[in-house]
């Protein structure tokens, strides 16, 4: 007997694909291919956004960062350790695979200005805000 596991969410997405535009199932097709998803936390300072993904058991080369049409796309993969070994698994819940993750950005982020780092596992991406200088008060004088 063979055990698969049913996911609703996918189904659900195949169908709204149907009707969404042409243009955001580019994104939304990244998403469904993923085969696992990264904890991600979004958070915002004064300066900045800050968002830090756990990436553990992924290698630094197989992580990629890109900004389209201010939305960020986090992909990568994370390779079976488990397929190469000759030992008998009796319980596996890591998950292994392809990943992606998209956040749109907001009007205040640099998207030109994103660093990006990977220590211990976490990816940690800094997107600045941009810098706008505050108008100077104008009086106006009444004729």
């Amino acid at each position: 007997m063979r055990v698969s596991t049913w996911d609703p969410f996918a189904e659900m997405e195949t169908v709204l694909n149907r009707y969404r535009p042409q243009e955001s199932k580019a994104i939304t097709q990244a998403m469904i291919k993923a085969d696992w998803h990264p904890v991600v936390d979004v958070s915002e300072g004064d300066d900045a956004f800050h968002v830090h993904a756990e990436l553990a058991g992924v290698k630094k080369e197989d992580i990629e960062i890109n900004v389209n049409e201010n939305v960020l796309t986090l992909t990568g993969q994370r390779e079976n350790k488990h397929e190469q070994s000759s030992k008998k698994a009796h319980r596996i819940e890591r998950a292994y695979g392809s990943f992606a993750r998209s956040f749109s950005l907001p009007d205040s982020a640099d998207a030109e200005k994103i660093a990006a780092s990977f220590n211990d596992g976490v990816l940690e991406i800094t997107i600045p805000k941009a810098k706008h200088e505050k108008p100077s008060p104008i009086k106006v004088s009444i004729n």
